[in-house]
């Protein structure tokens, strides 16, 4: 059985979403909260398989709520359920350490697979986030690697796996994940050893480094 916590600041979508998860035996409702605040304080109590967590709400928004449970080391997965596709909110959702990002028109089926999928650790993108990451991916971005960015992919040069380079720098490693899928994007490659090879010929990286 898979324990939630559903976050969500509309009584209506908390109530429909506990009605829909204790009807299935696969599923148990630990508790739900208003905002992210409430969200933070009840997951590190309560430590859920997964946080079903809305992005806009008041007082602490989701993707604040997202890093500071991965700050506090709570080991929950968060699959974000909202009604917002942007970049303006995917990208930091999924920078903040999200395992997967949904949208509520979503069929319960949908859902099921992606909460199931979500506690085991597996990303988890509805279509239209897929599409949209994928096309950011094919398409070369104009600006600069980040210095964060430059980090991670010195570290990746050096031999270090995701994991390791997460504990050098001290952040979560779908964050260095999230990273790379930049770097990938700015430089126009597909995988790490072109990511390292193109920096290398444009001067990003250097043997001295």
């Amino acid at each position: 059985m898979i324990s939630l916590l559903i976050v969500d600041d509309h009584p209506v979508v908390r109530d429909g979403l506990r009605g829909m998860f204790t009807a299935d035996p696969r599923f148990e409702v630990l508790a739900e909260a208003g905002d992210g605040a409430e969200a933070i304080a009840a997951a590190e109590k309560l430590r859920p398989d997964v946080v079903l967590m809305d992005l806009r709400m008041p007082r602490t928004d989701g993707v604040t709520a997202i890093k500071e449970l991965a700050k506090r080391g709570v080991p929950s997965r968060v699959l974000v359920l909202t009604t917002y596709d942007t970049d303006s909110d995917v990208l930091p959702a999924i920078e903040a350490g999200a395992t997967g990002y949904l949208l509520k028109d979503a069929p319960r089926e949908e859902l099921f697979r992606a909460v199931e999928a979500a506690a085991q650790g597996q990303a988890v993108l509805s279509p239209s986030v897929a599409t949209r990451l994928m096309g950011q991916m094919r398409q070369p971005a104009s600006e600069p690697l980040s210095q964060r960015e430059l980090e991670v992919l010195e570290l990746i040069a050096r031999g270090s796996t995701n994991r390791e380079a997460a504990r050098q720098l001290f952040i979560s490693e779908a964050t260095v994940k999230t990273h790379l899928l930049h770097v990938y994007a700015k430089l126009g490659v597909n995988d790490r050893a072109a990511a390292v090879a193109t920096a290398f010929s444009r001067g990003y990286l250097t043997a001295e480094r």
